[in-house]
């Protein structure tokens, strides 16, 4: 019974070790301020694939794109989780 109880306070101590606890390390990369950071932008030379983003699952209304279809990185609206990939230009909304 005290082996058992041995075995199992030792696995939840490595257990506990090898999760960790706390807060972040100091320096620890995902503690950047995200607001100030600017990644590359990406490589369209070679690419014209893009991602569509629709309001609904219904995908009527287009309402963002993020892609290389216009000869150049173009990234404009809001992304959702009803998406469809093109290889086409989706131009942005006009603004009025």
């Amino acid at each position: 019974m005290q082996a058992g109880r041995l075995v199992s306070g030792a696995l939840l101590a490595v257990g506990v070790m090898l999760v960790g606890c706390g807060g972040p390390l100091e320096g620890d990369p995902g503690t950047d301020d995200l607001m100030s950071r600017e990644d590359p932008v990406p490589d369209c030379s070679l690419s014209s694939a893009g991602t569509i983003y629709y309001s609904t699952a219904a995908r009527t209304a287009i309402v963002g794109y993020r892609g290389c279809g216009c000869g150049a990185w173009t990234s404009w609206g809001q992304t959702t989780a009803y998406t469809t990939s093109t290889t086409l230009c989706v131009a942005g909304p006009n603004p009025d």
